[in-house]
């Protein structure tokens, strides 16, 4: 049987549709809060747990008769209030879980980390697989929190648990409204005038998710893969989004100083509000960097063919207006 965490969010949705239509048996773990929008016919064939990975005692029980495990559960955010529960849930909750797989001797484990979770090079040069951690004023608390849950990923290896690790770069897809990218596709719906000169990689939530099964299906384990479509301009993805919405195009490229001003006034406006603001300092550093990904170790490995990024972008769009 397989064990699944983060199965409510956009990539673990996924990953349980392709696992259930390979005639897999699931258990997913679910928090009380957490909403399944999953079909009723997909839910009906899922064995559901609510719990916490936080709870060693409870995740004891959760993996009983459990194979494999899928680890997709984790607290995505770039607001500095949040610091604090990332690094509880990513790290504590991942060591947890790598403690109770190696209790139990599953078979094997895979990890879902993120593209942020590597090491930048230097001079914007490609980075994989093995471009070194730095500590760095550019790591968001996020990806400080994903790389010490990927520490313990590598500590449960080390003491004998088998397991591989992807770091899927920005996904994109069919899926989401209200984050990610349905919020991206409804800012240009709503009128976006500027980009940012920023480059990042892309690739589709159906591509990672049939990644992560090849990975498990395969005899690898002790290794992490870059899991990017393409590098992409943010220029350039909005204009693909702009053109599916037919929608005129960001024309303007936003300044690094107009991210700062941009950042400090939407602070001001959640503190009197008591709201997230949308643009973090984080948000705002990251939107002007150039980071550019390989992708050349799985793509030899599994022989893999990306879905294009463009296609996955008019996907979510179509995806978007019929469903909002």
């Amino acid at each position: 049987m397989v064990f699944v965490t983060g199965g409510t969010g956009f990539l673990g949705a996924h990953l349980l549709f392709h696992l259930l239509e390979k005639g897999e048996r699931v258990r997913a773990l679910k928090r009380n809060s957490s909403n399944t929008n999953s079909p009723q016919s997909m839910l009906n064939r899922i064995e559901w747990i609510e719990g916490d990975i936080l709870d060693v005692y409870a995740l004891d029980k959760m993996l009983e008769g459990i194979s494999v495990i899928y680890h997709a559960a984790a607290v995505v955010s770039f607001q500095p209030a949040d610091s604090r529960e990332m690094q509880n849930t990513n790290i504590k909750g991942t060591a947890n879980l790598v403690n109770a797989a190696l209790d139990k001797k599953i078979k094997k484990l895979c990890h879902v980390s993120t593209i942020a979770a590597i090491g930048r090079a230097e001079n914007d040069k490609p980075i994989n697989e093995k471009t070194i951690w730095k500590s760095s004023k550019r790591n968001s608390n996020y990806a400080v929190s994903k790389y010490g849950a990927e520490k313990e990923v590598w500590r449960g290896i080390e003491e004998g648990l088998n397991a591989i690790i992807v770091n899927p770069a920005i996904i994109l897809g069919p899926g989401e409204i209200n984050s990610g990218t349905g919020q991206m596709i409804s800012t240009v719906l709503n009128g976006l005038k500027f980009y940012t000169p920023g480059i990042n990689g892309f690739v589709d939530v159906r591509d990672v998710a049939k990644i992560m099964i090849q990975l498990m299906e395969s005899d690898i384990t002790g290794e992490r893969f870059v899991v990017s479509a393409e590098n992409l301009s943010y220029k350039d993805f909005f204009n693909h989004i702009s053109k599916c919405l037919g929608k005129s195009a960001p024309r303007f490229e936003a300044k690094k100083w107009m991210g700062e001003i941009a950042w400090r006034i939407e602070h001001i406006k959640g503190l009197i509000t008591n709201s997230k603001p949308l643009i973090t300092r984080e948000t705002a550093k990251t939107a002007n960097n150039t980071y550019i990904y390989s992708n050349k170790k799985l793509s030899e490995t599994l022989n893999f063919k990306f879905i294009p990024v463009a296609e996955s972008i008019k996907d979510s769009c179509e995806y978007f207006l019929k469903i909002r």
